[in-house]
């Protein structure tokens, strides 16, 4: 892969520029963090060699100077409203947020629930943060907010919302997704530090747009491309251009709100700090590009991807035909088509020779591999053992995984486990894989573990992300639908994403992330002697349950070998333990890090 990004630039720079942001608010600063801090996917792909996490690296370099507060809004908590990368609930993503936070070194201080109305599932949640030792603030509706300055700069506004007590120079505000209250929490603190006599200070820290790249480039207008389904628009910032003649490029929600906070900082201060939205930003990516071909080219890439996602998110009834059509004019403008992207031009003309669904992927080298639908795999299966087998020089005939030993697997998941579909889904493959991880090494193959290694290395997108993945689905009438990436809700990927509730950074490996780790997985209870188990899941929040944890595991891969091997009758014996609903999660537990010296036994 071509590297059009200096990340190494990047983090020396961001945190030189944050540290001299806070000298200038007598040491003390509220910074909103938007966008992803460990897993920010998209710059990774618009700026090739920006790491996915860099901005975790970044905050890391300032780890004895800032602590973190995450902003969720109530709202979202009672209306179970769902992050679509993840699939995870906004409430149990901050779970995931303070866990990962806390395990790379970061100071999580408190939690502030914004738009506070006494809503019933609350109270619940805060409970569970309490045992976290995470303070909860509450913050509540302002009338006439944002616009009636006079009314939020005061006692009956801002004042009445909690205040956070901090304790260190760069205070930075995080939420897990758009609408969480973010900059209201920042500047409610003000408020309140301002009465307390601290004239502490506020910045801003959005990658994307790049202030200082052109309103049209590629990097710019894909940043639109990724938010087409909240209409952001990409804008030429007028108050900056007014202030110091300067073209700077911001979007339309911070120009528009720009006026109301310029009288909010007038009210707490007498003056504001900012002469343009462009002056409360941070941000230094577009000082660290070294290759602007290689960048302008990823970018363009992902506009056809997220148009193609768009169209996917379109059939399942996700998104509007408006969102579609603000991709397609993207696309004209950026001068691209979809013929531009070389997997689809392959996946096209296979599903049109095959006559059936048919996924492309180019791995990164620029190599593509395919997959189509058989009566064995689903065409994402095929296309990852075909990918598995170009990277390690494998003989197209040779088969990784055995017909043999596909059927009984498709026989209990139609037979017991109640699935309409035959066909092995990703999940499926991978962890029979690891069973034949010993037949394939004595065939002159190192192991199939490290070739899969250096296939997620490429990754795909619902592994790490490089990966181009795309799906041709031939219908009736003859058009196609494309699924462009891992975290779309298909039937083909929905089920690597359900067989566990994992709050794992999406920054480790495969590995790392389907290992036994007590604090990553739903826990069984495993019942002393008895070769069954029961599906309780424990709480995924408590992790003190060391001992049970230790012995599942070990009796898990007892009752796995004997049960799934000796006798599948074993499955109908113990229904009432509903052993069939969490037989995946049992697999998954054990396959990637136990089986290879278990199953050899068999």
């Amino acid at each position: 892969m071509k590297i059009g990004f200096d990340n190494q630039k990047y983090l020396t720079m961001q945190s030189e520029h944050i540290r001299e942001r806070i000298s200038k608010f007598g040491d003390k600063l509220y910074l909103e963090f938007g966008g992803k801090l460990f897993d920010d996917y998209h710059a990774s792909r618009v700026l090739p060699g920006f790491a996915p996490d860099s901005k975790l690296q970044m905050l890391l370099q300032l780890a004895d100077q800032a602590e973190m507060i995450i902003s969720i809004n109530a709202d979202d908590i009672e209306n179970n409203k769902v992050r679509h990368d993840l699939g995870l609930t906004y409430d149990l993503d901050v779970l995931r947020l303070v866990k990962v936070y806390r395990s790379k070194g970061l100071y999580v201080s408190s939690v502030v629930i914004t738009q506070y109305k006494g809503q019933k599932s609350i109270e619940s949640f805060k409970n569970k943060l309490e045992a976290l030792d995470i303070k909860v603030y509450y913050h509540y509706p302002i009338e006439g907010y944002p616009h009636n300055v006079e009314h939020i700069v005061s006692d009956a506004g801002y004042g009445q919302n909690d205040y956070v007590e901090t304790t260190r120079p760069l205070v930075v505000v995080t939420a897990p997704g758009p609408g969480s209250g973010k900059m209201a929490t920042c500047l409610s603190q003000l408020y309140h530090e301002n009465k307390r006599g601290i004239k502490a200070g506020y910045a801003k820290f959005e990658t994307f747009p790049i202030w200082n790249l052109p309103l049209k480039h590629p990097v710019n207008m894909a940043y639109e491309a990724a938010t087409a389904d909240l209409q952001d628009v990409n804008m030429i910032d007028p108050f900056h251009l007014e202030a110091y003649g300067v073209t700077t490029v911001n979007y339309n929600r911070d120009v528009e709100i720009y006026p109301v906070l310029a009288a909010i900082f007038e009210g707490i201060y007498g003056y504001c700090p900012y002469k343009s939205p462009t002056d409360m930003g941070v941000n230094m990516a577009g000082n660290c590009i070294c290759d602007d071909e290689v960048c302008c080219e990823a970018s363009r890439q992902e506009i056809i991807r997220r148009y193609y996602q768009s169209l996917n998110r379109l059939a399942l009834d996700e998104a509007s035909k408006q969102e579609v059509y603000t991709l397609e004019l993207l696309m004209k403008q950026a001068k691209v088509s979809v013929n531009d992207r070389r997997v689809v031009t392959v996946a096209k003309q296979v599903a049109e020779e095959r006559k059936c669904a048919v996924i492309a992927l180019e791995l990164a080298d620029g190599r593509i591999v395919t997959g189509k639908t058989t009566d064995l795999l689903g065409p994402a299966s095929a296309v990852l053992l075909n990918a598995i087998k170009e990277l390690g020089g494998i003989a197209d005939e040779m088969h990784l995984i055995s017909p043999t030993y596909i059927n009984p697997i498709q026989n209990l998941k139609t037979r017991y486990l109640g699935s309409s579909n035959p066909r092995l889904h990703m999940d499926e493959v991978l962890i029979a894989l690891s069973f034949f991880a010993l037949p394939l090494r004595r065939s002159c193959i190192h192991s199939n573990l490290e070739i899969l290694a250096r296939l997620i290395t490429c990754s795909l997108y619902s592994f790490e992300n490089c990966l181009d993945c795309f799906l041709i689905r031939l219908q009736s009438r003859g058009k196609s639908t494309l699924i462009t990436n891992g975290c779309c809700k298909s039937t083909l990927f929905q089920n690597c994403s359900q067989c566990m509730e994992n709050f794992c950074t999406p920054t480790q490996t495969l590995f790392e992330r389907w290992s036994a780790n007590r604090h990553d997985h739903e826990l069984l209870y495993i019942k002393s002697r008895r070769k069954c188990m029961t599906s309780t899941v424990y709480d995924v929040h408590h992790w003190n349950w060391h001992t049970i944890s230790r012995y599942a595991t070990k009796e898990t891969i007892q009752w796995n070998i004997k049960g799934c091997c000796c006798c599948t009758a074993a499955c109908d014996r113990y229904c009432k333990n509903r052993i069939r609903t969490k037989l995946r999660l049992v697999l998954c537990s054990i396959c990637l890090n136990h089986s290879l010296i278990h199953c050899i036994d068999i």
